[in-house]
């Protein structure tokens, strides 16, 4: 069974709760806690890059053979799983890092 974490990125405050501790599901879905225009809440996916980091939604990954990128983790509703760009996560996850996430590093996409 896959660990069920979470992290949230402050739009406010340009950066991510908690650093180096773990939330509880409650605190983090609770409406006093938790404003919908002012964060974004991000699950794990339950996978790790190639180097071992865990991947979260949002999360830039990048093919560790050719350097480009490859895309942004999503979950994909209609399919029940996680896609990067045009690929399966799984898939990716055994040729690729996470570089960077939507929120601190957005210019790596601009580069594409």
């Amino acid at each position: 069974m896959r660990e069920i974490k979470f992290r949230v990125w402050d739009n406010e405050e340009n950066n991510f709760w908690g650093e180096g501790r773990n939330l509880s599901l409650v605190s983090l879905v609770s409406e006093v806690v938790v404003n919908y225009d002012s964060t974004v809440l991000e699950q794990y996916t339950g996978l790790k890059d190639f180097n071992g980091a865990e991947i979260y939604e949002g999360d830039i990954l990048q093919d560790v053979d050719d350097s480009t990128i490859v895309g942004v983790v999503e979950y994909d509703e209609a399919f029940g799983e996680y896609d990067c760009g045009d690929n399966n996560l799984y898939e990716c996850t055994r040729d690729c890092v996470v570089i960077g996430n939507i929120h601190e590093n957005a210019d790596l996409l601009e580069e594409q």
